[in-house]
């Protein structure tokens, strides 16, 4: 079977109030869900649920076709989307051809390379989101980043424990908290900046 073949890479990203998105070629990689149904709530990386299946058939058919992408996708979740650990990856479709050369029984011939990135519609990057943003709690997912309770993350932000805690079961932090949260991000950054400028004077100093 001939692949369609290029230079592009499929790139994920795990956002911190817990979104997550996967690109190819710059523009969102389709779930695929109309021909490979195996979850309804988007991709999913680090472990092998029923999201990182979705995702690595959705990879598999973008490079190889359907037919291919069905044989390969248990496999390759075992050996490639299980490790993709990190909140950020890039898996380029030269590696992803190369795996399937290596793991795939099925003929394979790469085509010329050409410029082919997946088609995205509307209803489906919104329906994907949609379903992304149900299956995460930003506040759990806030507080497990910065390493934090969610009663500390009241006091961080000088709010009542009640009003985090209600954000947490509406899963929705509104719009001054989100700007509050990444205020502070931002803040112990800068901080970490300072500190180590510091440790560095000290240290010439002591020459």
């Amino acid at each position: 079977m001939a692949i369609v073949m290029n230079n592009h890479v499929f790139k994920g990203h795990r956002a911190l109030l817990g979104s997550k998105y996967v690109t190819y070629g710059e523009l969102e990689l389709p779930t695929r869900y109309d021909i490979f149904p195996s979850s309804n709530s988007g991709f999913e990386w680090g472990n092998s649920s029923k999201g990182a299946t979705q995702l690595a058939f959705s990879i598999l058919y973008q490079i190889a076709g359907e037919e291919i992408a069905k044989e390969c996708t248990s496999k390759f979740v075992a050996d490639v989307i299980r490790k993709l650990n990190s909140r950020d990856w890039v898996l380029s479709a030269s590696d992803v051809l190369k795996w399937l050369n290596d793991n795939c029984d099925s003929s394979i011939e790469t085509n010329t390379i050409t410029k082919t990135v997946p088609q995205v519609t509307k209803s489906e990057t919104s329906s994907t989101k949609k379903r992304q943003k149900q299956k995460n709690n930003v506040v759990k997912d806030i507080c497990k980043e910065l390493d934090i309770t969610q009663k500390q993350l009241a006091e961080i932000l000088e709010v009542p424990e009640g009003t985090v805690s209600s954000w947490a079961v509406k899963n929705e932090i509104p719009r001054l908290g989100k700007k509050a949260i990444e205020f502070y991000i931002e803040n112990q950054k800068n901080q970490k900046i300072v500190d180590s400028y510091k440790n560095f004077i000290n240290l010439l100093q002591e020459v």
